[in-house]
């Protein structure tokens, strides 16, 4: 982190959630944080010790929490290219400028990733971000070095990055100037309409078949939406994006994710269909995963908004993850097993073959076209001859 002093986003004062401790150590805050998606706030796995609240005599331990403020804080990065080797990912390099996410999807598999900067992946994660100044500066130093092969960026793998602070701060605007200037590929996972506020970028990177853009659409009922994924764009919007881009030419896919048992799994067919009649033309699904803490923070999630089929949803989970909440092993952590799953699959093919979908008119995304631009002459280094 650097020194520079966080920044508060938002309506309302930072507060000190009430709360109870949990027999496995986390928090719980007392009742639904308005416009949040986490009710707990599981400990940071990596520390030593962990806080306890305590009744003082005020008797304002039990109290419903008021409304929470964004907090943004500064990151030094020395780099900002992540590279992964996973054999199930579809990309070996991704950007993600910022770390935690004010969208609050209460089932996103990245919360995790908080206790890796000593935060709570419950609410900490979508209250207390940070960010890297600097992103676009050091993927220009990072593309520049002569060793430096071309291939997509994934941007959007570890948090939104059209999330609502990138109104203020622009960083995957500036990022996305960079790798048009090298004509480097990109592609982009969101889940908000404020993607069209770069289509003049996203337009001349697809003139030289060098962006993908692929939607997240959970469901495509608000009211879920907005208890689910609290602070992202509604379900309309996103189909409105998807419209958009398609009619600029920003070759668009469908991410109808993740798909979960017994909640919104009876929509897979409507989703693909309403971004197929948008101009859609790839699809893809996830089926829900629950890593480390995400599994209790979504139990504890379930449990309060659908407490009438929160038995029938986890159950329904454990039969897709060998009976487990999750089960993390390549290949397997993104499609589940069993009858459910190989059901859900069934019909995502089917439904893809119905409406067009998936039919390989995309060519993959162009590499050749990668050139660093000339350096402006007061950055060139004089040579000796």
């Amino acid at each position: 982190m650097t020194d520079q002093p966080p920044i508060r986003i938002g309506r309302g004062q930072p507060t000190r959630l009430a709360s109870r401790t949990l027999r496995d150590g986390s928090t719980t805050v007392a009742g639904i944080v308005h416009g949040r998606g986490a009710t707990i706030s599981p400990p940071d796995r990596h520390a030593a010790h962990a806080p306890s609240p305590f009744d003082d005599g005020w008797g304002t331990l039990g109290q419903a929490p008021a409304e929470t403020r964004t907090e943004l804080a500064f990151e030094a990065a020395r780099t900002i290219i992540t590279r992964n080797t996973s054999p199930d990912v579809g990309f070996d390099r991704s950007i993600n400028a910022y770390r935690g996410c004010e969208h609050g999807c209460i089932y996103c598999y990245a919360r995790p990733t908080h206790a890796w900067i000593g935060l709570s992946p419950g609410l900490d994660f979508e209250t207390r971000l940070t960010c890297k100044p600097d992103a676009a500066k050091l993927l220009e130093q990072e593309l520049r070095r002569p060793s430096y092969q071309p291939r997509p960026i994934a941007l959007g793998t570890n948090t939104d990055p059209y999330q609502p602070v990138e109104r203020t701060q622009g960083l995957t605007r500036a990022i996305l100037d960079v790798l048009e200037r090298f004509s480097h590929p990109v592609t982009i996972v969101t889940k908000s309409a404020g993607v069209l506020r770069d289509l003049d970028i996203l337009i001349a990177l697809a003139a030289r078949n060098l962006v993908r853009v692929s939607l997240s659409v959970t469901t495509l009922d608000p009211e879920l939406a907005r208890r689910m994924e609290p602070r992202a764009a509604t379900p309309a919007r996103r189909l409105e994006a998807i419209r958009a881009l398609s009619a600029a030419g920003v070759p668009t896919t469908v991410m109808a994710a993740p798909m979960i048992p017994a909640l919104n799994d009876s929509e897979m067919e409507a989703i693909l269909a309403a971004s197929a009649e948008a101009g859609a033309r790839g699809a893809a699904y996830v089926l829900l995963r629950l890593p480390q803490e995400v599994a209790p923070l979504f139990e504890d999630w379930i449990a309060r908004h659908y407490p009438d089929r929160a038995a029938r949803v986890l159950a329904r989970i454990r039969e897709t993850r060998n009976g487990a909440l999750n089960d993390s092993t390549f290949g397997r952590r993104y499609r589940g097993q069993g009858v459910y799953a190989d059901l859900l699959r069934q019909r995502f093919a089917l439904a893809c073959r119905r409406l067009g979908l998936n039919q390989g008119r995309d060519l993959p995304l162009d590499c050749t076209r990668f050139a660093p631009p000339p350096l402006p002459r007061q950055d060139r280094q004089l040579t000796l001859f």
